[in-house]
C-alpha cells in the first residue's frame, strides 16, 4: 500500500499530493473529492495508477477552460496551449472532445467571430483574412463555409477606408504612380481586383495640373541631385526615364527638361 504523506497548495486551482513512494502529484480540488484525498490515507498500486491517468485529464482540462475564458479559441491553439502547459497528447485528444461536447470549442463558431472582429475593426480583404484563418488551424471547408459572410458591399467599404488612409502618403507621386500604389496597397491587404478598381473609380483622386506638376517638379528635382555629375545628355536620358517610370506624360517631362536642364 502506498501512504499519502503530504497535501499543499499549488499553483493556481491544483493541489500537491505527496505519496510514500516518493512520487508527486498535481490534482485539482475535483480531484481530491472524488479519490477522497486525505493526508495518512493509503491507497493501491491501481489506486494511484487512475489517479494520475485522472490528473493529467482534470488539469488540462481546467487549463483549457481558463484558457477559453478570456476568448473564443481555435482547436489549434488549444492543442497548442496544452501542449506547451505540457499536457500529454492522450489527454489532449480527451480535452478536446470534451470542450466540443461542452459546444465550448467550434472552429466554424470562432471563424465567424475572428471574421466579424476583422470586419469591422480590421484593414484586410478576404483573401489575407482566409490565409490567417488557416494559420490558427481552421480547414478549408470550415473557411469556405465562414467567408461568404464578408459581403461584397462590406469589403469595399473596408477597403475604402483602408485605401482613404494610404492614401495621404501617395499624394507626392504622378496620378498613374498614385493609383498604381494604392492598387498594390489594396491587393497586399487581401482585396481581389473586382472590388479594389470599384474602390479606385470612388476614391477621390482627381488632381488638377498644379499639383501634378508640383509633383513633376519634386520628382525631378530629385532625379536632378541624383544625377548632377553625369554627362549632359546621359544625364536628361535619365531623367527622362525616371520620372517616365513614375507615370508623368511625355510632354510633361520635356518640358520640365527644357526648363531645368540647359543646354551647355
Amino acid at each position: 500500500m502506498i501512504t499519502i504523506i503530504r497535501i499543499s497548495k499549488g499553483k493556481g486551482p491544483f493541489y500537491e499530493v505527496d505519496c510514500s513512494n516518493g512520487e508527486s502529484l498535481r490534482v485539482s480540488e475535483d480531484l481530491l473529492v472524488r479519490f477522497r484525498l486525505l493526508k495518512g490515507k493509503e491507497v493501491t498500486e491501481e489506486e494511484l495508477t487512475e489517479i494520475k491517468k485522472s490528473s493529467g485529464f482534470d488539469i488540462g482540462l481546467q487549463q483549457a477552460m481558463n484558457y477559453i475564458s478570456y476568448q473564443l479559441r481555435s482547436e489549434k491553439e488549444v492543442r497548442t496551449y496544452l501542449k506547451d502547459k505540457e499536457i500529454n497528447l492522450e489527454d489532449r485528444h480527451l480535452v478536446v472532445q470534451r470542450l466540443k461536447e461542452l459546444n465550448l470549442l467550434d472552429d466554424r463558431t470562432y471563424g465567424e467571430s475572428y471574421l466579424r472582429t476583422q470586419i469591422r475593426l480590421g484593414d484586410k480583404g478576404p483573401s489575407v483574412i482566409s490565409q490567417q484563418l488557416k494559420q490558427k488551424g481552421l480547414s478549408e471547408e470550415v473557411i469556405q463555409e465562414v467567408m461568404p459572410l464578408y459581403t461584397e458591399e462590406q469589403q469595399f467599404d473596408v477597403g475604402y477606408h483602408t485605401a482613404e488612409k494610404a492614401l495621404r502618403r501617395f499624394q507626392g507621386k504622378s496620378h498613374k504612380e498614385m493609383m498604381q500604389k494604392l492598387s498594390l496597397h489594396l491587393m497586399q491587404k487581401g482585396f481581389r481586383q473586382p472590388v479594389i478598381q470599384l474602390i479606385l473609380d470612388e476614391l477621390p483622386t482627381d488632381r488638377d495640373d498644379e499639383e501634378e506638376n508640383a509633383a513633376l517638379q519634386k520628382e525631378g528635382q530629385r532625379l536632378l541631385r541624383r544625377h548632377q555629375r553625369l554627362p549632359l545628355n546621359k544625364r536628361k536620358m535619365k531623367i527622362k526615364q525616371g520620372l517616365y517610370q513614375k507615370g508623368f506624360a511625355l510632354d510633361a517631362i520635356q518640358q520640365f527638361l527644357d526648363e531645368e536642364v540647359m543646354d551647355e
